[in-house]
């Protein structure tokens, strides 16, 4: 029997327009953009489908869009594809929120006011420091690890073979981009990112989001979700607390959770939200995988044209 994971997209996966063909065709899609407009006393909505893309960018709206857009395409495949199970889920940075919301672990309310306040806690770590992140394409992970100890930066995603994030101090950043260079990687280059996510530098938004998520409950997940820390599924909602407050300064060890779930024979995979990052990263880490995605009303139809085959 095949197992399903559903895969949720994360920052950097924003663009202007997502959700709104799907707001367009399915009133229950529009009426989810209107509950999280009202939950956030503004009109997230409007950001997402009109922009301008400044506004969308900034990491407060990034977060709640990418999150909203996620979760209506899950509210979707639910509604357009009953009969469908699935048997994990797993998020990439942000999209573990999604993820975790999926299998009943918060409300939706409580997940959006969540992630609202997470990207508020990161901008304003962002405004404190002077810090960035850059792709390293080509080089393995011990390679980079060299390069990022030398040069005084971290790891900050580990997303498929051959592509590494790092994360720091601008300056140091550019020295680490000329040693992987150096040491023989195809590409190292800056991102157009904020700040040095999942780096120290984040460090002040911790607490800060530790106090917010003390004061949701959190839930038993109802199907195994894969922590972005570990690589493996949590387990108590303290642990849940934990890992989500560490994942903030911590690598985002994504290769690592898609090889687990195809050492437990999962071999369909169904991204969810804006854009196809998370598609791009399994063609590279297993390309026998089944791989769907749902951002739009077209993928949307495809999808679940590729589910009755």
């Amino acid at each position: 029997m095949s197992k399903t994971a559903l895969l949720f997209a994360g920052q950097g996966a924003q663009s202007v327009g997502m959700g709104k063909s799907l707001a367009a065709k399915f009133p229950s899609a529009k009426s989810w953009f209107d509950r999280a407009n009202d939950v956030l006393g503004f009109d997230l909505s409007r950001v997402c489908f009109d922009g301008p893309e400044a506004e969308l960018t900034k990491t407060e709206n990034a977060q709640p869009g990418i999150f909203l857009v996620g979760w209506v395409a899950f509210q979707l495949l639910k509604e357009q594809a009953p009969g469908l199970k699935f048997e994990a889920t797993a998020g990439l940075s942000l999209g573990e929120f999604t993820a975790l919301t999926a299998a009943g672990v918060f409300t939706f309310e409580d997940a959006i006011r969540l992630v609202r306040q997470r990207g508020r806690f990161m901008q304003e770590a962002c405004d404190a420091t002077r810090g960035g992140m850059a792709a390293v394409i080509g080089l393995d992970e011990t390679e980079t690890r060299a390069v990022c100890a030398e040069a005084g930066v971290e790891l900050a995603n580990l997303n498929c073979p051959g592509q590494i994030v790092i994360s720091g101090e601008t300056e140091k950043l550019q020295k680490a981009c000329e040693l992987a260079k150096i040491r023989g990687a195809k590409k190292a280059l800056p991102l157009p990112v904020a700040g040095a996510y999942h780096s120290r530098l984040m460090a002040s938004a911790q607490p800060k989001l530790e106090q917010a998520l003390s004061a949701v409950p959190i839930g038993i997940p109802s199907v195994p979700v894969i922590s972005n820390v570990t690589a493996q599924p949590h387990s108590s909602p303290s642990e849940i607390h934990r890992r989500l407050v560490e994942q903030v300064t911590a690598p985002v060890r994504w290769e690592a959770s898609m090889r687990y779930l195809l050492g437990q024979r999962f071999t369909r995979f169904i991204e969810l939200g804006p854009g196809k990052a998370l598609s791009g990263f399994m063609k590279r880490i297993d390309a026998n995988a089944q791989i769907l995605s749902v951002s739009d009303a077209e993928t949307l139809a495809t999808t679940l044209a590729a589910l009755k085959a």
